[in-house]
């Protein structure tokens, strides 16, 4: 292997784990929005005890929703570091 090749080798890896290092940023998102989420379901679980069932599975649902965000995140991050397909391109 040349040593321009060992470079650029290098400067690939690490490019690909500062991606992965942003990618995982992603899931600040989803957590700050599943707390809010779940604060605004107490408060109305707390005004209407009765509606408790629906309200738990409308809040569950959106929750489901806004953690494929940071799934998504951290599948681009594990690409990069384990499987990552820029490596073979030099």
């Amino acid at each position: 292997m040349e040593e321009t090749q060992l470079a650029g080798r290098a400067l690939v890896l690490a490019a690909s784990a500062i991606g992965a290092g942003l990618a995982m940023i992603a899931g600040i998102g989803p957590g700050i929005g599943q707390g809010f989420a779940a604060g605004k379901g107490a408060e109305a679980v707390g005004r209407q005890p009765e509606a408790q069932g629906d309200i738990i599975r409308t809040m569950l649902l959106g929750a489901a929703v806004a953690e494929t965000t940071g799934i998504y995140g951290l599948i681009i991050a594990l690409i990069l570091l384990f499987a990552n397909p820029l490596i073979d391109l030099l």
